[in-house]
């Protein structure tokens, strides 16, 4: 299973790390996903959010 956000997928980024000699490496940008209990079709379920979905209101929170 990969670790995307469920709302939005947004998920791992691939890139370069450039270094001030110009040395590239490769890196990756992890999301800020948080394990949530939210209300998926009615029903409270577990489910990978990231911060912006929670910040922006796309997400029904469970109680």
């Amino acid at each position: 299973m990969s670790r995307k956000c469920t709302i939005c997928g947004k998920g791992i980024e691939v890139g370069m790390k450039v270094s001030h000699s110009h040395i590239r490496t490769k890196r990756t940008w992890a999301a800020n996903l948080q394990r949530v209990k939210a209300v998926v079709d009615g029903a409270p379920k577990r489910i990978l959010v990231c911060t912006r979905c929670l910040r922006s209101g796309k997400v029904k929170r469970a109680i």
